[in-house]
């Protein structure tokens, strides 16, 4: 089992994720833990915040410290890539027909970005599981709620996909009355790959809603735009019984005032993140800031 503690960064776009993002792994270094950085906006701030040439093999910033781009269109390649190996097993037939040439108009289909992380997340899972801590930059907010709340959406239609083949062969049994059907229910393909998709999203689920493994900072900054969009994610991440565990009030300056941020995020510690004067880009800078900046949790 994996031994990383996920800490997603998520928010409205221009806030601050990918610097609050960066001096949280910094602040963890510095207390001597070892972390990884996952860059999973398509923006890619990373790489002009550290100033180096990121891509999705791992960059040593600092000792104990790494920083990786994911390549979205290289992950959404994957993804339908995997699909059409899962069709020609399962449904070798097709080709007879010329109906796997068909095929590509999957790669239009919506939602291949959210499913793509996904595919993405889990084999940072599996190969960078000896790290401390995984915090990923997530995208802007609809792709992250998207991300987030895929296994749960995921599992429903799951559901349905199962009882649906389970009623096939029943139906199967009836027409054809086969004695062996209990063989045959073993063997079957399709079933097999519905009930190894529900472990995947189950296990997910799991891990995005334990608060020992899973941890949600969001990022926000003192003006009604920025609050209106945080308590939207809120309400989204509450429906699907995810926990904030952190705001982080950015850009944060003499005369902001945080009163409305009280009043909606009553239940969650609240840090004040100070304006910089100078922009916060390469490792000195950062790590300066992070003198007088206040503790994350």
């Amino acid at each position: 089992m994996s031994k990383a503690k996920n800490i997603f960064f998520v928010g409205k776009g221009g806030v601050g994720k990918s610097t609050s993002a960066a001096l949280n792994a910094l602040f963890l270094v510095k207390k001597g833990f070892q972390v990884l950085l996952v860059s999973l906006d398509p923006a890619h701030n990373q790489s002009d915040i550290f100033e180096k040439m990121l891509s999705d093999k791992p960059l040593k910033i600092a000792q104990n410290f790494s920083v990786i781009e994911v390549n979205q269109e290289f992950w959404i390649k994957q993804y339908l890539k995997d699909i059409q190996n899962q069709i020609n097993k399962t449904y070798a037939y097709l080709t007879a027909f010329n109906l796997d040439r068909y095929f590509k108009v999957i790669k239009h289909s919506p939602g291949l970005e959210e499913y793509a992380l996904i595919l993405a997340f889990n084999n940072i899972q599996r190969d960078y599981s000896h790290f401390d801590f995984l915090i990923f930059d997530m995208p802007p907010t609809a792709l992250s709620l998207k991300f987030l709340s895929l296994p749960s959406l995921s599992l429903i239609w799951i559901e349905h996909l199962l009882t649906l083949r389970q009623e096939i062969i029943k139906k199967r049994e009836i027409i054809t009355k086969i004695k062996l059907i209990k063989k045959e229910v073993e063997r079957d393909k399709i079933l097999k790959k519905i009930k190894e998709s529900k472990e995947e999203y189950l296990h997910l689920q799991k891990l995005f809603e334990d608060p020992d493994r899973t941890h949600i900072k969001l990022v926000l900054n003192p003006d009604k735009l920025s609050l209106s969009e945080s308590i939207r994610i809120l309400n989204a991440l509450q429906d699907i019984n995810i926990n904030l565990n952190q705001i982080i009030c950015n850009k944060m300056q003499t005369a902001s005032s945080r009163d409305d941020i009280d009043k909606a995020f009553v239940n969650s510690p609240i840090l004040n993140f100070p304006h910089s004067e100078t922009p916060l880009i390469g490792i000195n800078s950062l790590n300066k800031y992070l003198k007088t900046a206040p503790p994350f949790s």
